[in-house]
């Protein structure tokens, strides 16, 4: 594991390098290419100028996750025990993620208003997906076997959902989790982009606007290390309540 990190690293550390150099070799005009050092000035010396656009994104986002999480799981949950309904609803649950995002946030904005609302909804849409379908399949992947020992053992439908089925689906609901928590920065920026008053989007958008591009990478950079927060947080939760599954280094 942290050889994998050291290399990502020093590729990331190169990038920037070569980046900074061809900057200064090329005399690149700011407004095209700003050279990381600019960008981190930029950061570090106007931090009080974005600060209160990064809390409101993290705010935004953390809510729109949670409710993410909830709708997938509960979508998933009913799928699965309500076979039939899957069967009708499990199409459309594929087709709601054909709309762009992009497309249909102005719609939302014109039924819910510029309020909080629409925001939410549009979080919400781009994170249930990967949880549903990560949860559903988990579900479907446990061991008939063990089903039908719990059967013969007399265990309720109930009690192989919660003490079997839903267990072991916990691996998959991660790896959803996963693809959601970055989704949900993504889709926290987009709604910002409709009409709000703050927020990582309007920086983003009042920066490039003005053709400041230095600050267009700022609000980039901080986006990535939100997602990466973010995923670095679903990984250690992860750790901490599947310390019973093997790690990959031992199953080599």
């Amino acid at each position: 594991m942290f050889r994998k990190s050291y290399s990502a690293i020093i590729v990331i550390v190169s990038i920037l390098i070569i980046w900074e150099i061809a900057s200064r070799l090329l005399h690149i005009p700011t407004w095209i290419l700003p050279a990381p050092t600019v960008i981190l000035q930029e950061a570090f010396t106007n931090w009080h100028h974005y600060n209160h656009h990064i809390i409101s994104t993290i705010f935004l986002t953390i809510s729109g996750f949670a409710i993410g999480v909830t709708v997938g799981l509960l979508i998933a949950i009913l799928l699965h025990l309500l076979p039939r309904v899957r069967e009708a609803l499990y199409p459309l649950l594929i087709l709601s993620q054909n709309i762009p995002i992009i497309v249909l946030a102005p719609l939302l904005v014109i039924w819910f208003g510029f309020g909080v609302t629409p925001k939410l909804l549009i979080i919400t849409l781009v994170c249930f997906f990967p949880i549903a379908v990560a949860t559903i399949d988990g579900l479907k992947q446990t061991n008939p076997e063990l089903i039908h020992y719990m059967k013969m053992a007399g265990a309720t439908k109930k009690q192989i959902f919660t003490k079997l089925e839903l267990p072991h689906a916990i691996p998959q609901l991660f790896s959803g989790l996963k693809i959601s928590a970055t989704y949900s920065v993504m889709g926290a920026v987009i709604s910002e982009w409709l009409g709000a008053n703050q927020g990582i989007g309007v920086y983003m958008t009042l920066a490039s606007s003005s053709f400041r591009t230095d600050r267009v990478f700022v609000a980039i950079l901080f986006i990535m290390m939100l997602c990466l927060i973010f995923f670095a947080i679903i990984i250690t939760a992860e750790r901490l309540i599947l310390k019973w599954r093997p790690s990959e280094e031992s199953n080599r």
